[in-house]
């Protein structure tokens, strides 16, 4: 499966990196595809086009703050988990959308 993923936390440091880097490691490990956004103290890093979004069979909102552009994957299936349930269970995550 094609994913994509938007990760943020409160202060946009470790662990909006550390969520985006288990996320496509997992991907990675269970044979899908990802691109991740980052939105973190460094703004927006590696942003998701609309056509990264349309093309993709569901997104992965592992925020804890208010989405920028959220609006983006209003067509798109898609899953919001807390930060630290992406850091924890980055399988369970991609299990749920497979179903």
């Amino acid at each position: 499966m094609k994913f994509v993923a938007v990760t943020a936390c409160p202060t946009g440091i470790a662990h909006t990196y550390m969520a985006a880097e288990k996320l496509e490691k997992t991907a990675k490990k269970l044979g899908h595809t990802i691109k991740v956004e980052t939105q973190g103290a460094m703004g927006i890093e590696n942003e998701l086009t609309q056509a990264d979004v349309d093309s993709a069979d569901a997104a992965i909102i592992a925020t804890d703050i208010a989405l920028e552009n959220e609006e983006r994957f209003s067509r798109i299936r898609k899953i919001h988990v807390p930060v630290q349930e992406a850091l924890k269970d980055a399988e369970g995550i991609f299990a749920r959308l497979k179903t």
